[in-house]
């Protein structure tokens, strides 16, 4: 068997091994990276090593930091009431209110499951309480989170960006961004109208004041009071903005406006702002420093540095070469999408990202399917099926979802996360790839 072939069994068990056994699938590709790249590379240290990304490593610690910092102080508590307050409470825009906040949160540089672990306890919460269908508050807190999610300074964003940009590909940050918030708005319009959100629309009571106890991130609600009462004796009061959380917000804008106008470094920034707020407040500083997604860093610097054994290994040039022999381009954009998709459905989206657009450099670069439209093609089938209650979202949405019979709702989660399996990467090969082959 040529190292070629070996080094790609070992992916493969590498998403098989962290699917079924709950390890971290960036320590696993770190133990394989050296086991594949000593034994059939050929490679030392130096040449194992030299595919560590140390630019993502500093984006992935620096913006999750600054995030931490927001979630400590509670500005990301007050981000959730100040939206609610925003529109009344009226119960036909909650979902949305659930989909735009989410959405924020990835943007400005929270991990994907974060977001999701932050809104769904609230979202569902208020879905038992509304007699709202937790299916569809659960799947706009997760297309929420991806329409964000490749935003030019988010996590999701910086990643393929960066992997782009190391390959030599032509890439456009904008076009990816926007791939993936038209893809999942319009996909959470349909859930939306299927789940019955129209009829969120009759006059009902209006959503009681949330309130959160300590300023910490578990939220507390309160039953909604009758016409012209106080509320339930004890209700805590709303969170206010006080320097902390006015600071933590000035601190995202400055991250938004120094990534996207002065073109500076998303890591060293967001690291930067993270260090400055820490100063200030340094037992929210040390608070959020274990909060930093480590195990998501682990995944990330794990898989490229794999996929960096892979091209010094010509593994990357043998499968892209592989793809291209179908001898249809097209086919073979779609199957990488469908590829995308399934195995993102069980395992990381990030981590499939990661090993996918390397090995389709190749092909990639043969002209006949545009790359830039290909990426994000692979990019959103390989995220908006982490509704699937086998992915780390899904599995946050069916966890919080009190009062409902856990079993029927892991079905319907598993039945939709099937059709957007199946849906997803066909819709936006024909929307995204076909119109610019040739």
């Amino acid at each position: 068997m040529s190292a070629e072939l070996i080094s790609i069994l070992a992916l493969v068990v590498v998403f098989v091994v962290a699917t079924t056994r709950s390890i971290n699938m960036g320590a696993l590709a770190f133990a394989a990276a050296f086991g594949v790249g000593t034994l059939a590379g050929g490679l030392d240290a130096d040449g194992i090593f030299a595919g560590f990304p140390g630019d993502l490593f500093v984006v992935l610690v620096g913006v999750t930091y600054l995030f931490a910092i927001a979630r400590a102080n509670g500005t990301t508590d007050w981000l959730v009431h100040a939206s609610i307050r925003l529109v009344g409470g009226r119960l036909a825009l909650i979902p949305w209110v659930m989909f735009a906040i989410t959405g924020v949160l990835t943007a400005i540089g929270a991990v994907s499951p974060a977001a999701v672990a932050i809104v769904a306890p609230i979202a569902l919460g208020f879905a038992a309480r509304y007699q709202i269908s937790p299916l569809l508050m659960g799947a706009m807190v997760v297309h929420g989170a991806q329409a964000g999610g490749f935003s030019p300074i988010s996590i999701y964003g910086t990643i393929v960006n960066g992997i782009v940009e190391r390959e030599n590909l032509p890439g456009s940050p904008i076009m990816l961004f926007l791939a993936s918030l038209v893809a999942n708005l319009v996909i959470a319009g349909i859930v939306f109208v299927v789940c019955g959100g129209l009829k969120l629309a009759r006059p009902r009571a209006r959503v009681a004041e949330l309130a959160t106890v300590g300023g910490g991130s578990t939220p507390a609600t309160v039953d909604a009071p009758a016409a012209g009462g106080a509320g339930t004796p004890g209700e805590e009061q709303p969170l206010r903005l006080n320097p902390a959380r006015a600071a933590t917000l000035l601190s995202l804008v400055v991250l938004v406006v120094c990534a996207l106008v002065l073109d500076l470094d998303v890591g060293l920034t967001a690291i930067t702002l993270a260090v400055l707020l820490a100063i200030i407040w340094p037992a929210t500083g040390r608070q959020a420093i274990g909060q930093v997604t480590w195990p998501t860093v682990l995944l990330i610097c794990g898989m490229l540095t794999y996929v960096g054994v892979l091209q010094e290994m010509g593994t990357i040039d043998y499968a892209g070469n592989g793809v291209s022999d179908v001898g249809i381009p097209l086919l073979s954009a779609l199957l990488i999408c469908y590829i995308g998709a399934l195995v993102s459905a069980f395992a990381s989206s990030v981590g499939i990202m990661g090993a996918l657009i390397p090995l389709a450099v190749p092909f990639l670069l043969d002209g006949a399917v545009g790359p830039i439209a290909m990426i994000a093609a692979l990019a959103v089938s390989s995220t908006v099926v982490d509704v699937s209650p086998f992915s780390t979202n899904g599995a946050l949405v069916l966890a919080s979802a009190p009062d409902v019979d856990r079993d029927r709702f892991f079905r319907q989660l598993m039945v939709y996360g099937g059709i957007i399996v199946a849906a997803a990467p066909l819709a936006v090969w024909l929307v995204l790839v076909v119109p610019g082959f040739g």
